[in-house]
């Protein structure tokens, strides 16, 4: 059993594209199979925030990229220099040691509109649809089943995404029936739960979405090379665990998907 937990970073809609900021939309997916998130990844990150941050049981820790990057909140522990290196090296380390695989979609909106006008798709949607593609086919191809997490946006996004998702579960796309998405998820609506739930995998998926959306535009000459140090550290920590062909090792339209 696997699950695929998701999270995005970037705005979601068309309006203000001339802003570079909002050109952009990454959706992230961090595959998990049930078992190692179970008893691996969760309770180790768990204990790294019980090490770092003041610990409540009922009030935990969560990981929130903008918070982190701007020492708010419980962070701004991290304001020491030392205790931040060493924060930043234990979490690189427990990404590297994790077994997951990354599927991550961006898409350019104004390059999208621009070519199909009114008919162009929903960006959020789009790279949903995208995402599942690759999600199942993996599944698909190890006889396996699983579902699908994503971090809540608010009610009526909500309301959206799961009318998307129930889409492609009941009417295929243009590449694969319905029947063949069927086969391997095992719930024929779309799991959202808010950031407050304290889900490891969304946290993962948030701290990692930005930087590999500016890696992947980086590779496609949309941006200069650029991010924080701890970005590239990131990146480079994930680049082993994108999803890729299985015969051939090629990572480009199977873990890393550019969209226009």
């Amino acid at each position: 059993m696997f699950r695929l937990y998701v999270d995005e970073s970037g705005d979601h809609s068309y309006t203000n594209l001339d802003n570079p900021a909002r050109q952009y939309l990454c959706l992230v997916g961090c595959l998990f199979e049930l078992e190692v998130y179970q008893h691996n990844f969760q309770p180790q990150l768990e204990a790294l925030k019980a090490k770092y941050f003041r610990h409540d049981p009922d009030e935990p820790v969560i990981l929130h990229r903008e918070e982190l990057m701007n020492r708010r909140g419980p962070f701004r522990v991290l304001l020491d220099t030392d205790l931040a290196r060493a924060f930043d090296t234990e979490l690189l380390e427990l990404i590297r040691n994790t077994d997951f695989r990354l599927i991550a979609v961006v898409i350019d909106k104004r390059a999208h509109l621009e070519r199909y006008g009114e008919a162009a798709w929903h960006p959020y949607h789009y790279c949903l649809t995208v995402l599942l593609e690759r999600y199942c086919g993996y599944l698909n191809h190890f006889n396996r089943t699983g579902d699908v997490l994503a971090e809540s946006r608010g009610r009526n996004e909500d309301l959206q995404l799961k009318e998307a998702y129930k889409h492609v579960h009941s009417a295929g796309t243009y590449h694969h029936a319905a029947a063949w998405f069927r086969k391997t998820l095992t719930s024929h609506e779309i799991k959202i739960k808010p950031k407050s739930k304290n889900v490891a995998g969304l946290q993962l998926a948030d701290i990692i979405a930005h930087p590999v959306k500016q890696e992947i535009l980086s590779s496609h000459n949309r941006i200069e090379a650029s991010g924080s140090r701890f970005g590239q550290q990131l990146c480079q920590a994930v680049s082993p665990k994108y999803n890729r062909h299985l015969y051939t090792g090629r990572v480009e339209g199977y873990g890393r998907i550019f969209l226009a």
